[in-house]
């Protein structure tokens, strides 16, 4: 695929420097970049952004690495070149970013690690392609959908926990968002995380990026895809295939998950899909953004698979 590169330079964060953007054929990407050396690549989840790795990206960039932050498609500066795309955010079009962002900055490969959107992402880049991606870092673990399954119930606990799905198949959903977007974004971080003491300022300066004009409509595809309420985009056709039946994954990965996140993060019950050198750690005393409440601990994360790459 043939992506053409650009670099721009935007507001200023501090300890980032300036936002670049790279084009490819279906989007227009924002990221952030630091350091030298191999190149580890951070994915977001839903509903953050780019400020999840503020304080990862500099301890790993510290330790030798280049390190690339991405806005996922939908979210703060990372936009959609043509008015006619499907604003899909189902597992085979963020993968493909992934592909697209590498392809366009001449990285032969990296890392790639994420929580939430960016671990599905990031499985699913590593499982489709194991030869860009030389290792994985997944919150969550194993966190490919399966879409096949979407009718089957779970138990009760669990499906309670997912009511902001269900609500997200409705048109009255899609008005809640429209309108309550920072309020219920603001629910769902304390919801998921209840000892995360964050601040107006931390949250507000994340919540810009849901002022993307298609922030509502990627994100409302993503979980009516996954809950078969809507259809993929034909462009990924293939792929969705092939993620819908679960493809193992290769490459050395770190999984980690908090305590008080491991009944919700059904990934972990599938250890038996990682069929590389595989290492699982389990957090205390955080939630579900593990790389913005424990940076030290995510960044750890990232160095136990540099150990196993050597």
């Amino acid at each position: 695929m043939h992506v053409a590169m650009q670099t721009e330079t935007s507001a200023t964060e501090s300890g980032w420097g300036s936002l670049q953007f790279v084009t490819t054929d279906i989007l227009h990407i924002g990221y952030y970049e630091l350091g030298r050396g191999p190149v580890v690549l951070l994915l977001h989840g839903f509903p953050y952004d780019v400020h999840a790795y503020i304080e990862v990206a500099p301890i790993v960039a510290a330790a030798g690495h280049r390190v690339i932050v991405p806005y996922l498609r939908g979210f703060g500066a990372t936009t959609y070149r043509d008015r006619s795309t499907l604003r899909s955010a189902e597992q085979a079009a963020l993968a493909s970013d992934v592909i697209d962002l590498l392809d366009s900055l001449g990285i032969p490969h990296c890392v790639v690690g994420g929580f939430d959107w960016g671990a599905r992402a990031a499985c699913a880049a590593a499982a489709l392609w194991p030869e860009r991606c030389r290792g994985l870092v997944s919150a969550g673990g194993y966190l490919i959908q399966d879409v096949s399954g979407a009718a089957s119930p779970a138990h009760p606990d669990q499906e309670s926990v997912l009511w902001y799905q269900y609500y997200f198949l409705t048109e009255r959903g899609r008005a809640g968002l429209v309108r309550y977007r920072r309020e219920l974004a603001r629910k769902l971080w304390h919801d998921w995380s209840p000892s995360w003491n964050f601040d107006d300022a931390v949250f507000e300066r994340t919540a810009t990026a849901f002022d993307n004009p298609d922030w509502v409509d990627t994100v409302l595809h993503s979980y009516r895809y996954r809950h078969a309420a809507a259809a993929g985009d034909p462009r990924y056709a293939t792929l969705a295939r092939k993620l819908t039946r679960l493809p193992p994954i290769t490459v050395p990965t770190v999984s980690v998950v908090a305590e008080s996140r491991a009944s919700a993060d059904s990934g972990i019950g599938r250890p038996g899909m990682f069929r590389g050198p595989w290492t699982h750690r389990v957090l205390n005393n955080a939630g579900h953004n593990l790389p913005q409440e424990r940076p030290g601990a995510f960044a750890a994360a990232v160095f136990a698979l540099d150990q196993m790459l050597r």
